[in-house]
């Protein structure tokens, strides 16, 4: 059936403080892509975009920022991707809305992409389109795309005064998103003082990095962390730019009292200096830029620093996939295996005993296939019980748990992996084949869509369509847990995340570059 499209002269338009905007209605939803919310010059901090007369068409997604490597089509069943042209100059965002009446007032949903902070865009996954979404929950949502890896993320601080904050400026491009929203989202029928942002992986990172970063007070009022605590990815120690900026400079074949040179040379010519003399320089473990830089204006990994006064008081729902690394093939007919085939498929890939292992896996899972061990995640879900935990010991705002365990109809049952849930939140598994499951998977999609909704406007994830959700207190992780039947279970892994981080290898270990691989790690 078609849908019914609407583009005049006169409608739809928005006025921003800039200028004006004219998107498209589909359906009844309000759209308005490729909206400019700021400005910036290479390596410097973000300004308000400049003003214009007239009115500007807001039809086209605006160009995401330039990655370091070429992108690699691969895997796309399990989490599809589309791409758009680069440049450096890509502070845009995005907006779905079911009115633009100034006092409609609804509550905003803000995106912030995974792909670490080097990465990725708002619509780099096809799940990331917001119209569902909107349209289901009746709310505002926003995607943006912003500065990554060294445009974003590399600090100059230590050669002059002009790049005191380069190291966060990606971050303050997200700062300077969430200053235009609260600015102009009313005039697209959002609520500036309802204010939701949430992201996976790396955008989840930035969800609590923005949590410690004061210049973002006020300006958003929940938070949802999607697969994005890993411990050590984002580091608190002092650290500066002097040795890699001195390669890349010396590589480029640049002086050093030359270094603004650096603002004018190609991207391309940047990221291959970059790329090639980068990894010799982290063997050493010292700093390469990529992620914020803990300083006066980022505070620190919460859990280790201590959250901020104001972060304390953000409501925050976090959670992470039963198999965040299950991008291989699946266990074949695993479910005509004997008990003893898959123990000698787990003694192959675990170190040491597995007894201990197998006996906390089947109590804390006992509905799963027990070949499913061999991709249960740690690296994640260890460090999110851990911000759980720190988190829940502020009583001045809530935290809620949860674990998404779905297994899709793909290599005879596959448990969940990085991603998997996207299509779900985003009321988007029409989009993605591999969601497809007669009799569960739209309902799960209600369920979960419905709670992150419910957060976003309450600050509460709870709806009719699930169990009783409490939030975390000190010592009781109650923990939602997505499936074909959803179900809360307290403190329910504990003791297995434990196990498993002893005898799995670590984040590091499976992704350390060899000695001639020069790759950079991307969480998408």
């Amino acid at each position: 059936m078609a849908k019914q499209f609407i583009c005049t002269s006169t409608e739809p338009i928005v006025k921003t403080k800039a200028g004006k905007y004219r998107g498209f209605i589909v359906d009844g939803t309000y759209t308005f892509h490729g909206i400019k919310y700021a400005d910036a010059e290479r390596f410097q901090m973000p300004k308000a975009p400049k003003k214009f007369e007239g009115v500007k068409d807001a039809h086209s997604y605006g160009f995401v920022c330039p990655m370091l490597s070429p992108e690699t089509a691969t895997g796309e069943i399990m989490v599809p991707h589309r791409y758009w042209p680069k440049d450096e100059n890509c502070q845009y965002l995005n907006i779905w809305s079911q009115s633009i009446d100034k006092k409609a007032k609804k509550p905003v949903m803000v995106w912030l992409h995974g792909g670490g902070f080097a990465a990725g865009s708002s619509i780099e996954q096809i799940c990331y389109d917001g119209e569902n979404l909107s349209r289901f929950g009746d709310v505002v949502v926003v995607t943006l795309n912003h500065r990554l890896n060294i445009l974003g993320y590399l600090d100059l601080s230590p050669f002059g005064k002009k790049y005191k904050n380069s190291g966060n400026a990606g971050n303050a491009d997200l700062v300077a998103a969430l200053k235009w929203i609260h600015d102009n989202i009313a005039g697209f029928g959002g609520d500036p003082d309802n204010v939701t942002i949430f992201g996976q992986s790396g955008g989840g990172m930035k969800v609590w990095t923005l949590m410690q970063t004061p210049a973002a007070d006020g300006l958003f009022h929940k938070g949802i962390i999607q697969s994005g605590v890993i411990d050590g990815f984002v580091s608190n120690e002092k650290q500066d730019g002097t040795i890699i900026v001195k390669a890349l400079l010396k590589e480029l074949d640049i002086p050093e009292d030359e270094v603004e040179k650096l603002e004018t040379v190609p991207y391309e010519k940047l990221a291959a200096a970059y790329n090639k003399v980068s990894p010799e320089i982290a063997k050493t473990g010292a700093y390469i830029g990529g992620n914020p830089l803990a300083n006066d204006w980022y505070l620190g990994d919460p859990v280790t620093c201590g959250f901020t006064d104001h972060a304390k008081t953000i409501p925050v729902m976090i959670g992470s996939v039963f198999g965040e690394f299950a991008f291989g093939p699946g266990v074949h007919h695993k479910y005509d295996l004997s008990e003893d085939e898959i123990l000698e498929m787990l003694k192959k890939k675990y170190k040491g005993s597995i007894v201990k292992f197998v006996k906390l896996f089947k109590k804390s899972y006992p509905e799963k296939n027990l070949s499913d061990a061999l991709v249960i995640d740690s690296i994640f879900r260890a460090p999110t019980i851990n911000f759980i935990k720190a988190k829940a010991e502020h009583p001045e705002s809530a935290t809620y748990s949860y674990l998404f365990a779905f297994e899709f109809p793909f290599d005879d049952g596959k448990p969940a992996w990085h991603c998997s849930e996207l299509p779900f939140v985003f009321h988007n598994t029409d989009k993605v084949v591999i969601c497809g499951k007669p009799g569960a998977s739209d309902e799960l999609e209600e369920k979960m869509a419905m709670a992150w909704v419910n957060f976003a406007k309450y600050g509460n994830p709870n709806t009719e369509l699930l169990p009783e959700w409490a939030a975390c207190v000190p010592g009781d992780e109650a923990t939602m847990i997505f499936d074909e039947k959803c179900e809360v279970k307290h403190n329910f892994d504990h003791a297995l995340i434990k196990r498993h981080l002893e005898i799995a290898p670590s984040f590091w270990e499976m992704f350390r570059p060899k000695e001639d691989d020069e790759e950079v790690v991307i969480l998408h």
